[in-house]
């Protein structure tokens, strides 16, 4: 029976009840020790549904994937049925399976498509206690599938301590656990079996905080100098003090098994008395702690009362018995299967620098980052640098502690190690020079590296590709001062300093562009990211490396150093697709090397090419199961579909990819999707959707106004004002579109044509003119018949008489949906203004068909408002196709499954699962007034 919680036991029965009708949910629990957390997870698995559980395990939290095979562990035999790419992935985390290092959101989707599969003959419940401690591998991967649950029938409840810190999880609900009421507190302490004198029982009362555990432990030692009646310790501190009063009290052989179980953690009874026989104690010894309600055990595995009891065992131990427990623990493990536990047990017994255990932990961290668990990877290589004797040998443990970091996300940490690294290296190693035969000289062996001899950055993990980061052994100098800059630039890029992230790039390509020129081309196309976000000077500067480096025709980098050498001055220099086909001939990596193409064909105006090429390199990632490349491809895409003519396609993608930058933690993604699904809003004349996605954007933690959305953001505020009719606000907002960096970003091309229209209005014609000559050079560079187009309609805003009227017909021969649907309507209303309404009609209907299909809603009532002073009705708007009743996702899923796809393979394209698909199918048919998924290819589903 559980005191005073009625409504925390009410929120539990919604879940489950909700879940036995085939709906799914997830709750975080947050708690101090004590405050009755476990109980509640145990009163829902009393509740007669199906359970999984888990728990984090401290001397655990650096062995990725450990908490999930535990959750995991009874349905392992439904692993065959996931789809192959999920089942592979999830096999490799586990080590059952040779395949390649997998995306960790890959093995998050293939955990959420096991828990489908789980519950599909009825509910399933899956109890995560400890979540402070879970591994972060398991953590990402329970998040991932927690989030994404909706139609499985399936309820998650992770219980953690008290801080948000403890225990990470945006976007899922949570309930706080408060101390009990006084009432409710006074019954669980009545009910105990210690007779209380009203005094003692007042100060329990108030001491206690209406914390349980201390409610029932508590009265069992004060009084008997276990706990000073003065003690100022918090309470959790307190009841520690209490357990290991009690431990004190049991015998020395019983102490010392329990201490090696505090130390293992974990709950296999095996290697805990292999452990303590050797150190004189064995399972008879634990009798007395199990009768004194320490703990439980059935003979094969151990159970504590409450981990604090763990923690009182550890923390209360002399620090010669910890050392000697550990190491008692390391020789009892052998195996394969217990050798990364074994590796930090010796690291935790160690109490000076040991090359063996530095070698141990290495091997650890490389079996970690093999199965994706870089946050335990980068903790192994950190501790193997520390036990290092060698000083090359801790610098190059170090480099690949910071190189981990950064493939992690983790890049203050990332900085950190670099600079660690830094240090130690240049104090043992001499200044690399090169002779004047080319040689370098000096480096941590003192001997001659000829540049031949030199790893290529072109195979390195730190400068891009899927290839395992490895340092050989012997590197020069120059090699270690390139990886660690490497990083650094990554770290500072992602911190918001792009310009000493820039510089780093372009010293790491210059250094590497003679011996290397395919690593310095890599290295260079991240410098293009970085220049973007700097200026005009910054490009051109990469453009004129690129230029220089000796490429040879069938080098996969040559067609991309081409293309981006003429996208970043926006000159059209070669066709999209022909470059993408010649860098995957030539051995690209393809999807991860061809990203930055799409976004430099966005520059040179080839927006059709980018959708394209963004949605062929969007399928190979979910093919190849690489989710961290998915966020900027959907954002590219996104445009594409825009600027094509195709928002409603544009935003479902775009959410999409907003949803996974948020799970991944891809803050630049996050805030710059942001931004653009507030244009998509002001296209549609959502002004409350606009401004909440542009106020996120520029948000405090993503740099305030120096987001990197707030280009985007700006756009966005503007077009809404424009077409509210606000023309001070928009000239306000177009204003941060005529500075660098984004003045030459994507949308500071893109808003010419409004900074146009917007001076001409205002009567500010030098700014008009301004704007209209950059919209011209640009459509000179790039040859695009649609950017002509635009340059027309500027030219004809700008004209005046026959001339205008000339302009306004030449923008109209070449143009896409919403560019034409705008100049009809400037088309129309000059035309009104010249007395000729039968034209002006014509353009004006025209143009409010467009808006009404493009579901702008804004530009289409300011169409009918010109209408009407014609004196013409328009009647009601359009309602925009038949997938304008169903929401973005129901929207996305019902085109796939138009084009003849499974369930499953839906569920694999989108991160969802296969029971979550069909609930939105089944929501979609009566919408769209179908019975089946057969009806559905014989709708009109285009924009």
């Amino acid at each position: 029976m559980l005191h005073g919680r009625d409504a925390e036991q009410a929120r539990i029965d919604d879940l489950i009840s909700a879940a036995r009708a085939g709906r799914s949910g997830a709750l975080v629990v947050r708690g101090e020790a004590g405050i009755g957390k476990t109980a509640l997870l145990d009163y829902a698995a009393a509740q007669g549904v199906p359970t999984a559980r888990s728990a984090g395990i401290e001397s655990e939290a650096e062995l990725p994937f450990a908490a999930l095979h535990l959750l995991v562990r009874p349905g392992m035999e439904l692993v065959r049925q996931l789809p192959s790419r999920q089942r592979d992935a999830l096999e490799a985390a586990f080590g059952l399976g040779e395949g390649a290092p997998a995306d960790r959101m890959l093995i998050g989707l293939a955990v959420l498509t096991l828990l489908a599969e789980e519950a599909a003959q009825g509910p399933l419940l899956c109890v995560i206690d400890d979540a402070q401690w879970l591994d972060q591998a398991s953590a990402e991967a329970l998040l991932f599938a927690a989030r994404r649950l909706e139609a499985e029938g399936v309820v998650m409840l992770f219980a953690t301590r008290s801080g948000p810190q403890d225990f990470p999880a945006p976007g899922l609900p949570e309930l706080a656990l408060p101390g009990l009421r006084p009432e409710a507190s006074a019954a669980l302490l009545d009910a105990g079996p210690i007779p209380l004198s009203p005094a003692v029982r007042y100060r329990l009362l108030a001491e206690a905080g209406g914390n349980p555990l201390a409610l029932l432990e508590l009265p069992s030692v004060v009084g008997d100098g276990s706990v000073d009646d003065a003690n100022p310790l918090p309470l959790t501190q307190r009841l520690q003090l209490a357990f290991h009063g009690r431990v004190a009290r049991l015998p020395a052989a019983t102490r010392t098994v329990l201490l090696v179980a505090a130390v293992a953690g974990a709950a296999d009874l095996a290697p805990i008395l292999r452990a303590s026989a050797g150190l004189g104690a064995s399972l008879r010894d634990l009798q007395p702690a199990q009768d004194a309600g320490m703990i439980g055990t059935d003979g094969q595995v151990l159970t504590w009362h409450h981990p604090l009891m763990r923690s009182a065992v550890y923390q209360g131990a002399a620090l010669t018995d910890r050392l000697a427990a550990h190491r008692a623990l390391a020789d009892a493990l052998s195996g394969d299967d217990a050798a990364d536990l074994r590796a930090w047990h010796l690291a935790s017994a160690a109490t000076g620098p040991d090359e063996d255990t530095a070698t141990a932990l290495e091997h650890t961290a490389d079996r970690a980052r093999r199965r994706h668990g870089l946050h335990a990877a980068v903790t192994a290589y950190d501790r193997a640098a520390a036990l290092s004797i060698d000083t090359s040998a801790r610098v190059r443990r170090l480099v690949l502690a910071a190189e981990s970091a950064t493939e992690a996300g983790l890049t203050d940490r990332a900085e950190r190690l670099a600079e660690r690294a830094a240090s130690l290296s240049s104090e043992v190693r001499e200044p690399a020079r090169e002779t004047p035969d080319g040689r370098a000289t000096g480096g941590a062996t003192g001997q001659a590296a000829r540049p031949g001899e030199r790893e290529p950055l072109s195979s390195a993990g730190a400068v891009g590709g899927r290839g395992e980061q490895v340092i050989a052994a012997e590197v020069s100098d120059a090699e270690f001062e390139l990886r660690l800059d490497l990083v650094r630039a990554q770290a500072e890029f992602a911190g918001g300093k792009p310009g000493s992230a820039h510089r780093r790039l372009m010293s790491a390509a210059v250094a590497v562009r003679e011996s290397d020129p395919r690593g310095a081309a890599r290295i260079l196309t991240k410098a293009v990211h970085t220049a973007w976000y700097l200026g005009p000077d910054e490009l051109d500067e990469v453009a004129d490396v690129l230029a220089t480096l000796r490429l040879v025709d069938e080098d996969p980098a040559t067609p991309i150093a081409r293309y981006l050498t003429g996208s970043v001055t926006g000159q059209r220099v070669a066709d999209l697709r022909d470059a993408a086909a010649a860098a995957r001939a030539g051995g690209a990596d393809s999807p991860a090397d061809l990203v930055q193409l799409c976004g430099s064909g966005l520059v040179v105006g080839q927006d059709e090419q980018v959708e394209e090429l963004a949605g062929d390199l969007i399928r190979e990632c979910r093919e190849q199961g690489r989710i961290a490349l998915l966020a900027p491809l959907l954002f590219f895409r996104s445009e594409g579909l825009l600027f094509g003519g195709r928002p409603r396609e544009s935003r479902i993608a775009a959410e999409e990819g907003l949803r996974i930058a948020q799970d991944i933690g891809q803050v630049q993604w996050v805030s710059q999707i942001h931004a653009y699904l507030a244009y998509l809003a002001a296209l549609q004349g959502d002004s409350t959707r606009c401004r909440d996605h542009a106020d996120r954007a520029v948000a405090e933690e993503f740099g305030g106004a120096g987001a990197v959305g707030a280009s985007w953001a700006h756009a966005a505020m503007a077009l809404l004002a424009l077409g509210e009719g606000r023309l001070e606000q928009a000239r306000t907002e177009l204003a941060h579109m005529t500075v660098e960096p984004a003045r030459h970003h994507v949308i500071g091309l893109r808003t010419l044509p409004d900074q146009i229209e917007v001076a001409v209005r205002l009567g500010a014609t030098e700014h008009a003119t301004e704007a209209l000559d950059r919209l011209t050079t640009w459509s000179q560079r790039a040859g695009q018949e649609w950017i002509a187009a635009l340059a027309a309609r500027g030219r004809a805003l700008l004209a005046d008489g026959s001339d205008a009227e000339q302009h306004f017909q030449s923008a109209l021969t070449a143009n896409r949906p919403f560019d034409e649907a705008r100049t009809r309507l400037l088309y129309g209303e000059w035309l009104r203004r010249d007395k000729r309404k039968v034209d002006a009609r014509t353009q004006l209907e025209q143009a409010m068909a467009l808006f009404d299909r493009l579901d702008a809603a804004l530009w289409s009532e300011r169409a009918r408002t010109e209408l009407g002073a014609l004196g013409v009705g328009t009647g009601a708007r359009a309602s925009g196709g038949p997938l304008n009743v169903l929401t973005p996702q129901e929207s996305q899923i019902v085109r796939l499954a138009a084009q003849g796809l499974s369930n499953r393979e839906i569920a694999a394209r989108l991160f969802l699962s296969h029971r979550t698909v069909g609930h939105h199918l089944y929501k979609a048919y009566p919408k769209l007034g179908v019975l089946s998924r057969g009806e559905l290819s014989a709708l009109d589903l285009d924009e």
